[in-house]
């Protein structure tokens, strides 16, 4: 196995210039940098992460914590923390909680214990009672989900205006019998509850129905059966993440309720599925990569600067009108 000081006598320079090169750390002539590289690649060199943080007093990897690794919402923003850790030289250690807070108090203590340099993550609604337990312990960046935590960096969507516009965009189509199936998992449903009440109060409208359940396929399915078995039947649904929005189609699907003729659908989070099925789903788009990136950044400064200000990024959604919610005739 290659040593640094292989690479440093391949590339006719110091070790001290090599460490520079890998800690990315300090200016470095560009031809240098070239040959060190060149190096590093022909000898296969992989430098020990470990022995350096203990050096550094500093892991090189990082954590994120999810509420449902399932979700392709978090799916997606574990790819955008990847790739935003892996261009500063960090690994990223993922975690999956199931929205259990057992689960995301052993991973938390997991994490501190593997000496990692932060965390980034999506809290339990427990977590709000647990924060202050965990500040100052290590660094940490909250995602999707507001908490009442003094010294944690926040990125979240604005979930009212998000669930407004996708409730005004149905509204504006002709629907005014709308039902609403929302996460229970966290403030999250709670906030796209209010927004999608709002616009319906602004256009004197009601509720057909509105059900707080498990954020999961089976819990849409179940949920839209019994909206679909009332007596006053919605002739829309507006579901909350994707996972609900999968149920809410397929028990649509099972039951033969054409859509959007008999009853539209609309929900929140871009997927692969949704724009392939017939028809195409109507959702409101989280910024993915850029909460994902911006996380990892706000991360990165607070390990810089432990005792800077916090700071809450607050991102809007995308509407992407598509034939599951097209205009009543």
């Amino acid at each position: 196995m290659a040593t640094i000081k292989d690479v440093a006598q391949a590339a006719g320079v110091s070790t001290a210039t090599v460490s520079r090169v890998l800690a990315n750390n300090a200016p470095i002539k560009p031809e240098t940098r070239e040959r060190v590289l060149n190096a590093i690649s022909q000898l296969n060199y992989r430098p020990n992460l470990i022995a350096r943080s203990l050096r550094v007093q500093k892991s090189a990897k990082i954590g994120l914590v999810v509420s449902d690794i399932r979700n392709p919402f978090f799916t997606a923003i574990g790819r955008a923390v990847e790739d935003a850790a892996y261009e500063q030289g960090y690994s990223v250690l993922m975690c999956n909680t199931d929205e259990n807070p057992e689960k995301e108090e052993l991973y938390l203590n997991l994490l501190r214990d593997e000496n990692v340099a932060g965390v980034i993550f999506s809290p339990t609604q427990q977590f709000n009672i647990a924060a202050h337990t965990y500040e100052g312990r290590m660094p940490f960046v909250i995602i999707d989900r507001s908490v009442d935590a003094k010294e944690a960096d926040m990125v979240l969507l604005d979930n009212v205006s998000a669930a407004y516009e996708l409730t005004a965009h149905l509204i504006k189509n002709g629907y005014r019998k709308l039902a609403g199936l929302f996460g229970d998992a966290s403030t999250t449903g709670q906030e796209r509850n209010r927004g999608f009440l709002q616009a319906l109060q602004e256009h004197d409208l009601h509720p057909v129905g509105v059900h707080f359940v498990s954020p999961r396929i089976q819990q849409g399915y179940d949920a839209t059966l019994a909206l679909l078995a009332q007596s006053d039947r919605p002739d829309a649904i507006f579901t909350s993440n994707s996972l609900l929005t999968a149920g809410s189609f397929q028990a649509m699907r099972d039951k033969k309720v054409s859509v959007p003729n008999e009853v539209a659908l609309v929900g929140f989070d871009e997927t692969t599925w949704g724009a392939m099925v017939d028809p195409p789903i109507t959702v409101m788009a989280q910024p993915t990569e850029e909460i994902g990136r911006t996380a990892t950044e706000l991360l990165f400064q607070r390990i810089q600067e432990p005792s800077r200000q916090t700071q809450l990024v607050m991102l809007n959604g995308t509407l992407i009108a598509r034939e599951s919610s097209a205009r009543r005739k």
